[in-house]
């Protein structure tokens, strides 16, 4: 079996990356996928593998068991998959287990509807969304030395960002949101899913939407409220749903049109529980107030609602909106070249995404980023007959 490369980028890649802050794969060890669908496989195995063919998928942890963990094998999770002590015996035998997400500024389109990532977040330590202990990311917003490079194209990333309105995926409509002529102060209050892992393990006072917007009326009971509802919930495919009743005495607009980029740009201050709304509002300079403990408070950069968060206690310095982002968008994530097949940089994926979207927008083909059920299948049919060292399984 071949084996992956180090974390470090690709070689060849033509641009100068800088390597991962946080600890690597063991290289001379073997690499394992537990769990995947076999097109998510086809979709993330060569940002894993940095094309290399050294990673095996494996079905479920029973399966894993007979494959014969040894020491410095390295095994890989979806998100908080199997986090019920179903994996325990991977490091009783000496094997390290790495939690992947989708990073922070992902592609044009829902992995959903089948669009392959552009980057993703690899956290040896536990997961960015989960407080209850340090994440990798944690651990190098706390303890990293930002060069001045790196600020100086944290910057650049932060503006490239703020110019083309560019968020995690880059579906929604980008305009003017037009909520009539008010002399009041605009308050954005982004809806979320109620049952997602950032609201069940890092918020305790405030854990709905509709308590969300009660406290946030109870503390500006002048301002013009909008609220938000997160499209999947809005779609009834997920908790969190609020009566027309309900949020016409808390919010003054319900917005359902704009993206939230056009809504934050819109308004004075962001209240949220845990959304990255709230990391997209600080990146535009906005007033954010929390009510749980996202990634991105408890750095000075917010004024957070949560009562001794214990994440909180943990995040022992300041930090600049230019070393957050640093250290999430820069440092944290990988960021993968699919026309290449190599690794890559954010600016890079930046300007993919850039380049995309406004491809899309003026063809108007819609059906890229809300595919109709035949596109989503097309594209389903190619990641699994992809190539075959994409889904190898055991």
């Amino acid at each position: 079996m071949e084996k992956i490369a180090n974390w470090g980028y690709s070689a060849g890649s033509g641009v100068d990356l800088p390597s991962m802050a946080h600890p690597s794969p063991n290289p001379s060890g073997r690499f394992f996928f537990v769990g995947l669908r076999r097109w998510k496989a086809a979709s993330i195995g060569p940002i894993l593998n940095g094309g290399a063919s050294g990673i095996r998928f494996v079905s479920d942890a029973s399966s894993l068991r007979r494959v014969s963990i040894m020491e410095g094998d390295n095994v890989f999770v979806w998100g908080a998959a199997f986090s019920g002590g179903e994996l325990d015996f991977v490091r009783e035998r000496g094997g390290r287990i790495y939690r992947v997400e989708d990073g922070f500024i992902r592609s044009v389109g829902l992995g959903s509807d089948f669009v392959r990532p552009l980057s993703l977040v690899v956290d040896e330590s536990g997961l960015y969304f989960d407080p209850s202990h340090a994440s990798d990311l944690e651990t190098i917003l706390n303890t990293a030395s930002f060069t001045e490079d790196e600020i100086k194209t944290a910057e650049t990333v932060r503006h490239n960002i703020v110019q083309n309105g560019i968020t995690k995926y880059n579906i929604e409509p980008r305009g003017r949101p037009d909520w009539g002529t008010t002399n009041k102060r605009i308050v954005l209050v982004p809806g979320q899913v109620e049952d997602d892992a950032s609201i069940v393990l890092g918020c305790s006072s405030i854990r709905t939407n509709l308590e969300l917007l009660r406290a946030v009326r109870r503390s500006h009971p002048d301002a013009f409220i909008v609220y938000k509802p997160h499209p999947d919930v809005r779609s009834g495919n997920r908790s969190g749903v609020l009566g027309n009743h309900e949020t016409s005495e808390l919010a003054n607009h319900v917005e359902t049109q704009w993206s939230v980029v056009s809504c934050i740009e819109a308004c004075a201050e962001v209240h949220t529980m845990t959304s990255l709304c709230g990391f997209d509002a600080l990146l535009r300079g906005k007033r954010v107030v929390t009510y749980g403990q996202p990634f991105y408070a408890g750095w000075g950069l917010t004024c957070d609602m949560e009562a001794s968060p214990p994440a909180f206690a943990r995040r022992l310095r300041r930090l600049s909106v230019s070393e957050l982002v640093a250290g999430t968008l820069l440092r944290y994530p990988i960021y993968w070249d699919w026309t290449r097949m190599t690794r890559t940089t954010c600016e890079n994926v930046l300007e993919s995404i850039k380049q995309s979207r406004n491809k899309i927008e003026q063809t108007g083909d819609s059906g890229a980023v809300h595919p109709n059920f035949l596109r989503r299948t097309i594209r389903k049919f190619r990641l699994i007959t992809g190539p075959r060292w994409q889904i190898g399984r055991l």
